[in-house]
Formats: C-alpha cells, sequence, structure tokens
C-alpha cells in the first residue's frame, strides 16, 4: 500500500498538465526585439510563479510552474525560431500531452503594439515559429496567444522589423502586454480558452 501511494505520487509530480511555448530567438543580440515578445512573456510568468525557465531539456531552456491544480511545462526554444518545432515535439512526446494542450506564446505583425489576441487554433499566419509548429507536431489544433508587435514601417523588410529592438516608450508598452500575457496563460489553463478570450480579446 505504501508503494502505491509512492507511485501515484511520482505520477503526480512527473506529469504535466500543459505544455507553453514561448517562441524567440536565443542569444544577447536578440534579446528586447519584436519576435521575442514570447521571450518577454516568459519572463512575466516565471515573476507570477516563482517558475525559472533554465534548465536545457528537448533543445529548450524549460521550467515547472504550478497554477491553481495544473503542472505547467514551461519552454523556451533555443533552435531558432524556424526550428521550434524540433523542441514541442520532443516535450510532447515526453510528456504525452495532445496539441490542444499545448500553449503558444508568439509576437505578431499583424496587429497593434501590445494588443493581445487569444486563438483557439489557426494557421501560422506567416510566422515561422508557428509554421515549424503546425509542420511537426500534427496540426494547427493547439491554443495560441499573439502580442501584437505592430507593423513595419516605413515598407520595411519584414524580417528586419521582427529582429529591431523595441525603442524605451515601446519597451513600457510591451512589458504591460508581456503581464497581461502571463495572466492570460493562467486563465486559460485554469478556465477555459473561451473566458481567457472574452476577457483578453
Amino acid at each position: 500500500m505504501v508503494w502505491d501511494r509512492l507511485k501515484s505520487m511520482f505520477k503526480k509530480t512527473a506529469g504535466v498538465d500543459w505544455i507553453v511555448v514561448f517562441l524567440g530567438n536565443p542569444g544577447e543580440k536578440y534579446k528586447n526585439t519584436r519576435h521575442n515578445a514570447g521571450f518577454m512573456a516568459a519572463e512575466a510568468v516565471e515573476a507570477r510563479t516563482e517558475a525559472r525557465i533554465d534548465r536545457l531539456k528537448f533543445k529548450a531552456l524549460t521550467g515547472m510552474a504550478q497554477v491553481g491544480q495544473k503542472r505547467l511545462f514551461l519552454m523556451k526554444p533555443q533552435t531558432y525560431m524556424n526550428l521550434s518545432g524540433q523542441a514541442v515535439r520532443e516535450a510532447m512526446a515526453f510528456y504525452k500531452v495532445p496539441l490542444e494542450r499545448v500553449l503558444v506564446v508568439s509576437d505578431d505583425v499583424t496587429l497593434p503594439l501590445g494588443k493581445l489576441r487569444i486563438r483557439r487554433e489557426g494557421s501560422a499566419g506567416g510566422h515561422n515559429g508557428l509554421k515549424d509548429i503546425i509542420a511537426r507536431c500534427g496540426g494547427e489544433g493547439f491554443p495560441r496567444i499573439k502580442i501584437g508587435v505592430g507593423s513595419p514601417e516605413n515598407g520595411a523588410d519584414l524580417v528586419d522589423w521582427v529582429l529591431m529592438p523595441f525603442s524605451q516608450a515601446e519597451m513600457t508598452v510591451m512589458r504591460d502586454a508581456a503581464r497581461r500575457a502571463a495572466e492570460a496563460v493562467e486563465v486559460i489553463v485554469q478556465e477555459g480558452i473561451d473566458k481567457a478570450m472574452n476577457r483578453f480579446n
């Protein structure tokens, strides 16, 4: 009986309810760039949950967080944006988490700076990180939180735009957006995506 209880505790500790993926590019040169809005949200989640996303696993920096009764596996893929699906696929296979419980947080150039948009599923919309997750992990059926980073100005090239650092004024807006995205993560995993969409969209 004691052994059965220990096995039950181990299973509960080892398992996760959700995988939460924050998209960005690794390295100091990409810090605070538009494409790294997902990483900014990861920092906000760390602050809210006291988690630490610092363990290298599945080609990602990872950590665990407890949100209410839900156990979250947090990931910041370190493969560069267009190969993000590699890390996500490995984590899904290890933890046996279905695609509908993989929550992805990314930047979005079609949204105004700092605006959030939550979707139950959908296409990549031209985002290379989402595109790779869709290709490697079984389709479009995963929820996502998109953080607006604004559209290219004055005919700027899209690649140059997403790799451009935020200005000081923009960073103020983005820090608030990252905080709201972290709140949205908690609402989605505890109360469901419909409530999160009603509250944050």
